[in-house]
């Protein structure tokens, strides 16, 4: 899984300009699923079919990246620029970025100053990413034209994938391209000899900026049960928020809670279960921080029972994300797991009576 999460990650596509990720995991799946079609807001919707008619099991793992979009050429060719999703000020400083333009794409380095400088500034000071820019190299805004660079065009970390260790990998966007990965080798890996029903993958868009493609997904899908693929941000390091909840290489993340979603207690029951039969490393997650595609899919229609596999990462929705390949492969077999042991919605219900 290593080389498709890295190819995954060389990819330019932050959020509203996933097309490269979409084309890329559509292009890999064919002949190997039943369906593909990518509907009007850009998710990628893959049906896998089951032997037999059974539930229907929605599985979304997001195509974006937190990045940044060009918003002005200054007249000495420096770039002003704009955030999409999130991001943390403290860390764009001197760092190396991919810009995606109509002529291929360019480098460029978010300025700072020089460290003799700090002597004439506050050095507590923190610039907000509307004082800084992006430069590519240019003299003037008529080289960078002739660059090919314009206002609106993507920006994104520049790409890289590098071992630490045998199993734990530092890089950029695997939120989500890691559970992107998860759910192209899961579809491959299940044949319709595998499992009853069917085996929806929604490859979602502008996850970032407010779970977008998932409520646009929810709106024209139906299904029994549905579980998001994330990262999540772990709590095993000093800093002093830390409470050592989650950590790295414990395993896979079943959901809990977190700030759009307060899991199905019956589907998280269910995944739990499954782990400890099958001896699938496994960790829960209450973090309020964040949010998942599984918080939109839960509200569609008349509501759908839902949880979320999460995937922990170190040093979030910066350049140097870090994973463990052991988490990945974890979550990998308990998705493939629950799809062969997906239950009806009824069974995931409150009983009163």
């Amino acid at each position: 899984m290593k080389e498709l999460l890295k190819d995954l990650t060389e990819i330019t596509g932050p959020c509203g300009f996933e097309e490269e990720v979409a084309i890329y995991i559509a292009n890999r799946l064919r002949g190997s699923v039943d369906s593909l079609e990518v509907d009007h807001a850009g998710n990628l919707i893959v049906v896998k079919k089951g032997k037999k008619p059974g539930p229907r099991i929605l599985v979304a793992a997001h195509m974006d990246e937190v990045g940044f979009i060009v918003k002005k050429v200054e007249a000495n060719g420096l770039l002003r620029f704009e955030k999409l999703g999130g991001h943390d000020d403290r860390v764009l400083l001197s760092q190396r970025v991919q810009i995606r333009t109509a002529a291929g794409l360019r480098t460029g380095v978010i300025g700072t100053i020089s460290a003799h400088m700090i002597k004439y500034d506050d050095p507590a000071k923190v610039r907000k990413h509307q004082e800084l820019y992006i430069d590519v190299g240019a003299a003037s805004a008529q080289e960078v034209k002739e660059l090919g660079i314009g206002i609106g065009d993507p920006v994104s970390w520049f790409p890289h994938f590098d071992f630490l260790t045998e199993t734990r990998v530092a890089g950029k966007s695997f939120d989500d391209r890691a559970g992107c990965a998860v759910l192209v080798k899961a579809m491959e890996e299940l044949g319709a000899e595998d499992f009853d029903g069917e085996f929806v993958g929604i490859f979602t868009v502008q996850e970032e900026v407010g779970l977008r493609g998932a409520r646009v997904a929810g709106q024209q899908l139906t299904g029994d049960v549905a579980l998001a693929l994330d990262t999540t941000a772990v709590s095993d390091t000093p800093e002093g928020m830390m409470d050592n909840t989650l950590a790295l290489g414990v395993g896979t993340g079943i959901k809990v809670m977190d700030f759009s979603l307060i899991a199905n207690k019956k589907v998280r029951e269910h995944l739990v279960s499954l782990a400890e039969e099958h001896g699938i490393n496994y960790q829960l997650e209450i973090f309020p921080g964040i949010g998942t595609d599984a918080g939109e899919l839960s509200l569609a229609h008349s509501g759908v029972p839902s949880g979320v596999l999460s995937i922990p990462s170190r040093n979030a929705h910066s350049s140097n994300e870090v994973i463990d390949l052991n988490d990945l492969e974890a979550t990998k077999e308990l998705l493939k797991v629950f799809v062969q042991n997906m239950r009806y919605a009824k069974d995931y219900k409150f009983r009163i009576g």
